[in-house]
């Protein structure tokens, strides 16, 4: 029979807790570090790069990593975003109190998606955790920012779905147990939940109890099943799963609107590099235009520029209030340095409904207060910026009950004291004063029994031992007074106690602790109070944000020469003196990036075939013309002498590819998939970037493709306005045919094999790529080069134009290939007239040759 497991009394405390949180890593606290133990610890210290150790646990030994409990700033960011959920358990109890095993506990369950930890979030974006619940093939959706009560709701099919994670990025996804995740999001740190969470009528109790309604209909999501079931498992996950149920800083509940917003795929997310740069030391267009000075305004931005606007009229009243702040630079300047001392006003809300602020940060929300106060009062003489922008609130209620219970200097935690002003608790302050003054209180004590007993050796002391005590030398025993009571004889003196210092005694040892424990209830009815104005602070807080974005853009637009974009319902785009930001702002010092003019309708230029040189900028030209119309419809200036944008619904792009060899998906692959997209999903307000479509396969079949899908957006009902950089020359001769395209290029200068790339665009094709120049600016072997130069040569030579003569050397016979593109029409019908009359049954070997022969005749072979 095998020997049972013996177990130390920490590890098998260690273990009943851990039982409890099976799917986290369980910090246990130990003196003065954080300890974890088997898989746990072989987690840890993969994710952490410390030591991982043995210990002898009984009979057998435990894997344990850990670190000092003051690192934990600095280690738990790094657990959370390696996807991990973390159960902090800490010492309930003073281990100098106890004798034995100290009592310890789980005071937080951090996750990914639901965290308070400063360390972890990022101050200019939200940290979104996502729930999903699908019914068939459709999809119920909720987001809730924890930090800062945000909570929205969705509903739709899988593009919906992938649309939501794309643009808001949750950091983890919950979902039913017993369903599978859509393969696009394996990868995310997710959770599964219990069937009993996904319940449509636990989810609508669950909400209307936290919202105190009887239904959602105020919210806008009544009937948004799926969603609200979604909702649902969230509330469940926060306050079952994670303990986290003091959540009164979520105030609404919002549903995502499905047909505001300019839709923005992750292909074109990526391709026009909006949030994230392509390149490690890139930059973004975010990063590009981010001037404001607080966390509210830097999550606003985010959350405009990946739901640019589709309302004219509301894009109009950013771009106004923008305007305003051009022409008003003093005020702004004010402005910028009042919004720089505005702390996460979102965040400390958050904290303070789960009861996690600190003293500190209510001196940075009383700091905020503040400074809202002085921003109310410089705006207050501006009367047009209430067509703009809604006044803030009168805070100097809130500011007074701030400063009448609060110091001015103020600890990180409320354990350090001194956080409650004098005055605020007349108790408080006696304690005070007693602890301050206490010495003094025994020296008038001293001297009075002095002089009422006669006994000038007379002296008051303290030890750990008896506490306070009057010592009186044997030579003046006669003049103790009776009511003196004998605490301890000493070979040559006595020692006394009285009622009034054993009083003062008891008094002054329990000073200290009762000087604790009032701060703290006074801490905790301030922090009630400040519950009362939740509604004002979130309000203002958005207003503020609003303020910020408004602010930093004008800085933005003055600092950058960025224009007005007038935007309307038609279906034009038309922009001067268009610049692409990203690049613009990468250039070197001194140079200026060359504008064009870029002019897009239904009725005359639906299509822009742009070719030229490798490296000339086309790509440029395609994505700056997407990037001003985000930025216009975002309610920003843009970088461009003049901007008329219609308003769009969709940007599509083609630009770029890369292998997904992990997905089986080649370049190739890739490419046609979100070419496939586009084409399905087109719409009459739709603009489309086409860079290169058809590279990924042999030149005729590239050809072929790039051709059809330029004719199928030509003949789409919609005739969607596109931008089609290209290097196929052939696809040139589609504005022969179609109407509505027209060629371009970007022209280069050529001198002596030498080429300028000007970066202009203007009418007309271009019939040459130069990529072997480019080949030689990239630093390819000049023997390379040459051989190369020679072989274009002979392809160039050899190449078949339209009624080209028949060639008379054989060697060029055998390099040559006919493209359909080169023969004509009626050639083909012919051939093609030919071909379908033969039997290739009945004809003969002999029969076969002669009609060969004749087809070659028809081509002027």
């Amino acid at each position: 029979m095998a020997k049972a497991k013996k177990e130390t009394p920490l590890m098998a405390q260690y273990n009943s807790i851990k039982a409890k949180y099976p799917d986290a890593v369980l910090l246990f606290r130990v003196g003065d570090f954080y300890e974890t133990f088997g898989q746990d610890a072989v987690k840890t210290s993969q994710v952490l790069g410390i030591v991982l150790t043995k210990r002898n646990n009984g009979d057998s030994h435990t894997e344990l990593a850990g670190f000092p409990h003051h690192s934990i700033d600095s280690y738990l960011p790094k657990l959370v975003r390696a996807g991990l959920r973390v159960a902090i358990c800490d010492q309930l109890e003073d281990p100098k109190m106890v004798k034995g095993i100290v009592k310890r506990g789980v005071t937080e369950l951090v996750t990914p998606g639901v965290t308070f930890n400063d360390q972890v979030l990022s101050s200019k974006q939200n940290n979104f955790l996502l729930s999903i619940h699908k019914e068939k093939e459709k999809y119920g959706l909720a987001l809730v920012d924890i930090s800062t009560g945000e909570f929205l709701i969705s509903e739709g099919n899988i593009e919906k779905l992938l649309h939501v994670v794309h643009t808001f990025d949750p950091s983890e996804v919950i979902y039913q147990r017993g369903k599978e995740l859509p393969p696009q999001l394996k990868g995310r740190s997710s959770f599964r939940l219990e069937d009993w969470a996904f319940q449509a009528r636990y989810a609508e109790e669950k909400l209307t109890a936290h919202f105190k309604t009887n239904s959602l209909k105020g919210f806008g999501v009544d009937g948004m099943t799926l969603g609200i079931t979604a909702a649902g498992a969230i509330f469940a996950y926060l306050v079952e799963d994670t303990h986290h149920d003091l959540l009164n800083h979520i105030t609404r509940i919002q549903k995502i609107p499905q047909d505001d917003y300019l839709l923005i795929d992750h292909f074109t997310l990526r391709n026009l590099e909006i949030i994230h740069p392509s390149s490690k030391d890139g930059q973004s267009l975010l990063s590009i235009i981010d001037r404001t000075s607080t966390p509210m305004g830097g999550r606003l931005l985010r959350r405009r520029i990946i739901l640019p606007l589709k309302c004219v009229q509301e894009i109009n009243r950013r771009l106004s209030l923008v305007e305003f702040f051009n022409r008003e630079d003093q005020l702004k300047y004010d402005l910028q340095n009042l919004l720089k001392s505005i702390s996460d006003l979102d965040r400390l809300m958050g904290k303070l409904a789960a009861e996690k602020i600190s003293p500190k940060e209510l001196g940075y929300l009383r700091q905020s207060i503040r400074s809202m106060k002085d921003i109310r009062e410089k705006l207050s003489v501006y009367h047009d910026l209430g067509a703009w922008l809604n006044p803030l609130s009168d805070p100097s209620d809130l500011l007074s009950l701030l400063n009448d219970y609060l110091n001015d200097e103020l600890p990180v935690n409320i354990a350090k004291g001194h956080v409650i002003r004098d005055g605020v608790s007349e108790e408080l302050d006696r304690l005070r004063a007693l602890q301050k003054n206490g010495k003094g209180y025994l020296e008038e004590m001293c001297r009075r029994e002095i002089e009422n007993t006669g006994i000038t050796s007379l002296k008051i002391d303290f030890n750990n031992v008896f506490g306070y005590y009057i010592e009186v030398r044997n030579t003046h025993k006669d003049k103790v007074p009776q009511d003196w009571i004998r605490k301890q004889t000493l070979v040559n003196a006595e020692r006394y106690i009285t009622e009034e210092l054993k009083e003062y005694e008891s008094q002054i040892l329990g000073a200290e602790e009762k000087i604790a424990a009032l701060e703290h209830s006074l801490y905790r009815t301030l922090c009630s109070n400040l519950m009362d104005y939740m509604d004002v602070i979130q309000s203002d807080s958005h207003l503020i944000a609003q303020l910020d974005v408004a602010v930093g853009l004008s800085e933005l637009a003055i600092s950058e020469s960025y224009t007005k974009p007038i935007l309307h319902e038609g279906h034009t785009i038309d922009l001067k003196q268009a610049r692409h930001p990203i690049i613009e702002n990468a250039l070197p010092l001194g140079e200026k990036y060359i504008a064009n003019d870029t002019f897009l309708d239904k009725d005359s230029q639906q299509i822009i075939m742009v070719t030229g040189p490798n490296m000339s900028g086309k790509s440029a030209i395609l994505r700056q013309t997407a990037l001003i119309c985000l930025m216009a419809q975002m309610g920003s200036f843009v970088p461009a002498k003049h901007a008329e944008i219609g308003v769009l619904d969709r940007i599509f792009t083609r630009v770029g590819a890369s292998d997904n060899i992990s997905a089986g998906e080649s370049t190739f692959m890739v490419e046609m998939n979100e070419a496939a997209s586009i084409l399905n999903n087109v719409t009459e307000r739709s603009l489309i970037l086409l860079d290169e479509i058809g590279r990924g396969t042999s030149t005729y079949d590239g050809v072929s493709i790039a051709w059809a899908i330029a004719e199928y957006l030509h003949q789409h009902p919609t005739q969607p306005k596109t931008l089609f950089a290209t290097h196929y020359h052939e696809l040139n001769e589609m504005t022969l045919e179609f109407e509505r395209i027209k060629n371009f290029h970007v022209s280069i200068q050529e001198n002596k094999g030498h080429i300028v790339f000007l970066r202009t665009l203007v009418p007309g094709g271009s019939e040459h790529s130069f990529g072997i120049h480019v080949a030689k600016l990239a630093g390819m072997p000049s023997r390379v080069v040459q051989r190369a130069d020679e072989i274009l040569k002979t392809l160039e030579k050899n190449r078949t134009q339209k009624n080209t003569p028949k060639k008379t050397q054989k060697e060029d016979e055998s390099n040559l290939q006919l493209s359909f593109f080169q023969l004509d029409d009626p050639v083909l019908e012919n051939i093609r007239e030919e071909l379908t009359q033969i039997d290739i049954n009945t004809l003969t070997p002999i029969e076969a040759l002669m009609k060969l022969n004749a087809i070659k005749k028809m081509i002027g072979s």
